[in-house]
């Protein structure tokens, strides 16, 4: 799957404009989930772990999208999600700028967005409770 090569700036206006709710909807894309996270793990002051939701939450909220059972945020995809994002971190060289490490990611297994069946059967993963709450993968092991 081919991916436009964000910047390092793309990056943090990514992470920013979720963070002050200001990127278009239409920018909150696959890639711009990753980018987000990368940009988070490096931040001083934040856990994205504990961040992220609520930042994701607020978000949708500011652009429209309910959170409810059926849409808006999901926790095991976000979760799964940012161990994918520290995966990635913890296998780069400490100098590695964000955008390689987001091309490398995309450039594999989590450029596709459907990369978590891999891990999780449909049902599972659409599930309420994996919307609410982490559930581990029913299929296979994460390999981090």
């Amino acid at each position: 799957m081919t991916h436009t090569r964000l910047s390092d700036n793309d990056i943090e206006a990514i992470a920013k404009g979720v963070i002050d709710r200001t990127l278009p909807k239409a920018n909150w894309t696959h890639a711009a989930h990753f980018s987000a996270a990368l940009w988070l793990f490096r931040a001083p002051g934040i856990d994205p772990f504990t961040d992220m939701p609520s930042l994701i939450r607020a978000y949708n909220e500011a652009t429209n999208t309910p959170n409810t059972d059926t849409e808006g945020y999901h926790e095991t995809i976000t979760l799964a999600s940012l161990k994918a994002a520290q995966h990635a971190l913890s296998e780069a060289a400490p100098e590695a700028s964000l955008s390689a490490i987001l091309a490398r990611m995309l450039s594999g297994a989590y450029g596709r967005s459907d990369w978590l069946f891999t891990y999780w059967s449909r049902e599972t993963l659409f599930s309420v409770e994996a919307r609410r709450s982490w559930l581990p993968p029913d299929l296979a092991d994460l390999p981090f």
